[in-house]
């Protein structure tokens, strides 16, 4: 289950802290993302190495056509709206994915297994009820299969 392969304590930070803050917890316990938690201790997101990364990508306006007066935009307007809001950001509920896939303690492997894969992310943080108590990476994974 979730409970016998998972990894605690959780490194966490909390939805208001800077985007500096997260950076330097990163590099410091050589982590790829940690779960953010709100003022009650709860998660409300997740935060990733790439999160980061995206701040200092190249941010292009989408390709439009101008037709009949209007224009049109070929590529989705909100995706870079969302990218330019990124950028600009200082605090980590500005950066955070808020859609956090979570597994329960009492979880199998094999659904664990299936959420990594099928849902393309790299850690699930595991709670017990609605309190954070570890958290499942790829590697984790890998070690449980590893040891049979």
């Amino acid at each position: 289950t979730a409970a016998d392969i998972l990894r605690a304590p959780v490194f966490t930070v909390k939805e208001d802290d800077s985007v500096q803050e997260l950076a330097a917890l990163l590099a410091k316990k050589k982590i790829s993302g940690t779960p953010v938690l709100n003022n009650q201790n709860r998660v409300v997101g997740i935060v990733s190495e790439g999160d980061l990364v995206s701040q200092g990508a190249d941010i292009h306006f989408p390709h439009y056509i101008e037709l009949l007066g209007n224009i049109i935009y070929l590529e989705s307007i909100k995706k870079y709206e969302e990218k330019l809001e990124k950028a600009a950001a200082s605090l980590v509920k500005d950066i955070m994915t808020t859609e956090v896939i979570t597994v329960q303690k009492e979880a199998p492997l094999h659904e664990i297994a299936t959420l990594l894969t099928d849902r393309k992310v790299n850690r699930l943080p595991v709670l017990d009820g609605d309190i954070l108590i570890g958290i499942i990476t790829r590697a984790d994974m890998v070690r449980a299969m590893a040891k049979g």
